[in-house]
């Protein structure tokens, strides 16, 4: 299958990538993660002197990564599902699935532990709200049973509960080896692509149409 340039998915990338360089080199990396990372308890009232305000640090954690290798994962996995998203939904049905899947990511990491002070850095919750959508629509869908629409719908639990207990695993996983991961924002992104996938889709269609 032929794509269409997938313009917004290479800007995300593009702009990741330049922002965690010139960090890096500038030395402002570290500094970066407490005053632009997601910080749960700043929505309990905690407050950072000189840190960007709560509402947009969901956004611009996106933007920080822990290392070479975290950035390498997620923008790989952001270029494969994204263009392959954005051919459904059109460039700005990317952007916002993306950035619900950035909030609704930061909402699930509230909700886990709201007095959390930790930053949460990456763009892992909105990825995985890419590959929420790339699954439902790129996934051979499980028929067991024969409604359309019930059958939807037991797909999407379906991929739900999957993820979900990949994430609990991963969580141990990691915990294990003294490594933390935001397993919460992960499993909230993923289900915003779950949901919103199809409203975008229908959307870019009559756009089109």
């Amino acid at each position: 299958m032929r794509l269409p340039p997938a313009r917004s998915t290479t800007v995300i990338a593009a702009v990741t990538l330049v922002v965690h360089t010139l960090l890096s080199l500038t030395g402002g990396l570290h500094w970066a993660y407490a005053f632009a990372g997601f910080i749960p308890a700043t929505l309990n009232g905690f407050s950072l002197p000189g840190a960007l305000p709560p509402w947009i640090t969901p956004v611009t954690a996106t933007l920080l990564h822990g290392g070479i290798v975290h950035l390498g994962f997620n923008l790989a996995m952001l270029i494969f599902c994204g263009r392959m998203v954005e051919a459904v939904t059109g460039p700005w049905g990317l952007v916002v699935l993306y950035l619900a899947g950035a909030y609704v990511a930061a909402g699930a990491q509230f909700l886990a532990n709201p007095q959390d002070m930790s930053p949460m850095i990456g763009a892992s919750g909105a990825i995985s709200g890419l590959f929420g959508a790339y699954a439902l629509l790129f996934g051979r869908p499980r028929h067991l049973v024969r409604h359309p629409a019930l059958a939807a719908a037991v797909n999407i639990v379906w991929l739900a509960a999957a993820w979900i207990a990949v994430q609990f695993l991963m969580g141990i996983a990691f915990g294990d080896m003294g490594m933390a991961i935001a397993t919460a924002a992960h499993v909230g992104g993923f289900l915003a692509g779950l949901v919103l996938i199809k409203p975008l889709q229908s959307l870019a269609r009559r756009e089109q149409g």
